[in-house]
């Protein structure tokens, strides 16, 4: 291993990002799927279309033609704020999933059209909001990671000693490999990690191998599978708040991005970046998908394995469409046990915490003590989901995008505490 060179390394790192990434990136189609009481075939063309989505928005995020893309080492998947909003449009009787995406097309062109002004606000995001912000990332994604830990929150068995030892498997594995291994065997331990925690389940029997046999090899993403797009005023209001907020979350990958592989990123690469946002919407639209954002498990990666190539990412994108191409290899992906990636999600989010930590070593917090009070509280907003799930039950349901995403509390905060006690400069 520790010879690969060449195209063979850049494909085993993507296919390591996949891997990594896979499990999140089926979820949001799933929860929407069950939420609307949609049928399995149904439920499998959202998989896929969201799959090849992602794939195409990873490939405009990571390569950055025609104006498109940060040119970073970026992984597209749909966004959690979009599955309530989705859900309750498309349960409504009087509308159903074509209001969803005649939606999804009305937040792609507002978002193309409103891209260059939210670029112009990165003078709000100075050292203390960023650090802030990615320090929320990982501390909120942490909660994630000790969920599949366990097994996945909705394991009928939650937290059995089987879930917990093929974590703890994988983590220890993980760590090994970054101690002891040398050069490309090092950058690719959390792949080899779980390769061993796959072995490892299929030994005890943790492996769901369901439907994989019937499943075809290769099947196309028709657009406009659930018939011609609707159009109304609340359905297009809705969506486009929720691309307001995967605005919002975008901001703060990019900018931490940009912190972690040493590219800061400037208000012309956050205006291309956004624009892809808006992409991912309208692709979302055309092909029954979901809204994309720059995924956060992404950092964790980078973070961990020091992988700065943004064609590592490309490569990742071109896996991610094709597999959305082909349910056959998406199950077979699909089979790793939550458990196994919890073992590496512990390592990677827990950095991403670390590395916020470590940007807001640069902030002045001895003559400016009241910094101290903006990541408090910043981060203290950032924990409410997480360790409440039903904290803002009893608020207005058009919140609940904005409400129940630790990060975009967190951001919100930190941008509107440090505009109050600092204004609007680049240095806190």
């Amino acid at each position: 291993m520790g010879e690969v060179t060449g195209r063979g390394r850049n494909w085993i790192l993507a296919l390591q990002h996949v891997l990594v990434m896979y499990s999140g990136a089926v979820v949001v189609p799933l929860v929407v799927a069950g939420g609307l009481h949609l049928s399995r075939a149904d439920a499998a063309f959202m998989v896929s279309a969201d799959l090849f989505c992602c794939g195409l928005a990873t490939i405009l995020q990571s390569w950055g033609p025609c104006g498109l893309g940060i040119r970073r080492p970026v992984v597209m998947a749909a966004t959690f704020a979009s599955a309530s909003p989705m859900i309750a449009i498309g349960s409504d009787p009087a509308r159903g999933l074509a209001y969803v995406f005649g939606g999804h097309l009305v937040a792609g062109i507002a978002g193309l059209l409103l891209a260059p002004l939210i670029g112009r606000l990165l003078r709000f995001f100075p050292p203390l909001v960023t650090g802030a912000v990615i320090a929320s990332i990982g501390l909120t994604l942490l909660g994630v990671a000790v969920q599949w830990a366990a097994g996945g929150a909705a394991a009928p068995d939650y937290a059995a000693p089987v879930h917990l030892g093929l974590a703890g498997l994988v983590l220890v594995f993980i760590l090994s490999v970054m101690r002891y291994g040398r050069g490309f065997v090092a950058h690719i331990g959390v792949l080899l990690g779980l390769v061993v925690g796959v072995a490892a389940a299929s030994l005890v029997g943790a492996m769901d191998w369901s439907g994989l046999a019937n499943a075809p090899w290769l099947a196309g993403i028709a657009p406009f599978h659930f018939g011609r797009p609707r159009f109304d005023l609340w359905s297009s209001l809705t969506m486009c708040i929720v691309l307001c907020i995967v605005f919002v979350e975008s901001t703060g990958m990019f900018l931490a991005l940009g912190e972690i592989v040493g590219r800061p990123v400037n208000d012309r690469d956050l205006i291309r970046g956004l624009r892809v946002d808006a992409v991912g919407s309208l692709l979302g639209g055309i092909f029954n998908a979901f809204p994309d954002t720059s995924y956060s498990q992404n950092i964790g990666l980078v973070s961990l394995t020091g992988v700065r190539s943004r064609k590592i990412c490309i490569g990742a994108g071109v896996i991610l469409a094709a597999l959305g191409l082909m349910p056959r290899l998406s199950l077979l992906v699909a089979a790793i046990p939550p458990s196994v990636l919890g073992g590496a999600g512990l390592v990677m989010f827990g950095l991403v915490t670390a590395h916020g930590i470590r940007v807001l070593g640069r902030v002045d917090f001895h003559t400016r003590p009241h910094n101290l009070l903006i990541v408090a509280v910043s981060l203290g907003l950032a924990m409410v989901p997480v360790v409440s799930a039903h904290f803002f039950d009893h608020m207005p349901a058009a919140l609940t995008p904005l409400l129940h995403s630790g990060i975009v509390l967190a951001t919100v905060a930190a941008v509107v505490l440090n505009a109050w006690f600092n204004g609007p400069q680049r240095e806190a």
